[in-house]
């Protein structure tokens, strides 16, 4: 009799467990839609909980508080849309720039998606206080990622200046993705395509070192 308790345990435990999870994934899901679609501020846990098909108490028992699961979300879309992005350039292979060049194909077609409700990270920071530093501080997490990849393609492409063209993509990515939210036309990722092609060459062009030269005034003292 004891030893079947002690058997019972584990299995018991295993099911929670997997249960927890299950439960977890399913506030995520539903968070992550109903954010995107109607805005953190607009959504509220009674929604979240319906659209998830859980109870209230599973949601602080996982998440402790509305925020928190908010945090999950952020970081969750942040790791999903990372991986896509960089696997979209990777792939097919080819050179730095080819790579770069990619960059906004792959914007078009995730605008193209029906789900598409703009970047969560500049419409969670849009949404709150700007003195505030919460959502800011996951969202600068996320952008240092992506930059720092296209960081890497830029100086193995020539750039002289890497850090200032990832920079200046990065730029292009944020307009291409708020025009695009705003219009609902994919094809704003084609202008902002055109943009990014014509810095390619001029970023491998070494620019002259500047001649220190006094004033005028101060040379004619």
């Amino acid at each position: 009799m004891g030893k079947s308790s002690r058997k019972k345990k584990p299995a018991a435990a295993a099911f929670a467990a997997g249960d927890d999870e299950s439960a977890r994934g399913r506030l995520l899901g539903a968070a992550t839609r109903l954010f995107c679609r109607y805005g953190i501020n607009a959504t509220g846990i009674d929604a979240i909980i319906h659209e998830a098909g859980t109870a209230k108490t599973t949601l602080y028992k996982l998440f402790g508080s509305k925020t928190s699961l908010v945090h999950a979300v952020l970081e969750s879309e942040g790791k999903l849309w990372r991986d896509w992005f960089i696997a979209a350039l990777e792939a097919g292979g080819g050179d730095a720039q080819t790579k770069l060049t990619r960059i906004f194909p792959a914007l078009k077609n995730w605008f193209g998606e029906d789900r598409f409700y703009g970047c969560p990270f500049i419409n969670a920071v849009g949404e709150h206080d700007k003195d505030q530093k919460q959502f800011r501080n996951i969202a600068m997490r996320h952008k240092k990622v992506v930059l720092a990849h296209i960081e890497k393609l830029a100086g193995e492409m020539g750039a002289v200046e890497p850090e200032i063209l990832a920079h200046q993509l990065g730029l292009l990515i944020d307009g291409a993705i708020v025009a695009a939210m705003v219009t609902r036309d994919p094809g704003v990722a084609d202008t902002a395509g055109l943009a990014a092609d014509s810095l390619f060459g001029p970023a491998k062009v070494k620019k002259p070192k500047r001649a220190s030269v006094a004033p005028a005034q101060l040379v004619a003292v």
